[in-house]
């Protein structure tokens, strides 16, 4: 029998279940490593959330543009960096919606943790 699951303020756990949860969404995000795929997703957002069979509060988050929805609704970081791609973000921008920074105070905490 395994252990209740310990909850990490703040933190949403990619486990199994989640994945299941975020299956259409991270089939997307994955479906742009192909050009074709991310002009696609360019020229008509909703069609392409469609036609991945995305719900409505992923949609939501995809309009929005907001990482921290992405995660709460199944997203995994490393297919939705790939999401983040198409719209000129990075890791940095991700880590910073996450932490509720700016990208510039995310970078300095980074410098600062390195020192």
């Amino acid at each position: 029998m395994r252990a209740p699951k310990k909850p990490i303020p703040g933190t949403v756990i990619f486990d199994g279940e989640q994945a299941m949860k975020g299956y259409a969404l991270n089939k997307m995000c994955y479906s742009f490593n192909d050009a074709a795929n991310r002009e696609a997703f360019v020229a008509d957002e909703d069609a392409y959330c469609a036609q991945y069979g995305l719900t409505p509060v992923q949609r939501e988050a995809i309009r929005n543009r907001n990482v921290l929805q992405l995660i709460a609704a199944g997203g995994n970081a490393y297919y939705l960096a790939k999401f983040a791609g198409i719209l000129g973000l990075d890791m940095q921008d991700i880590g910073a919606q996450q932490t509720g920074m700016t990208r510039a105070q995310f970078q300095q905490k980074l410098l600062d943790a390195a020192r």
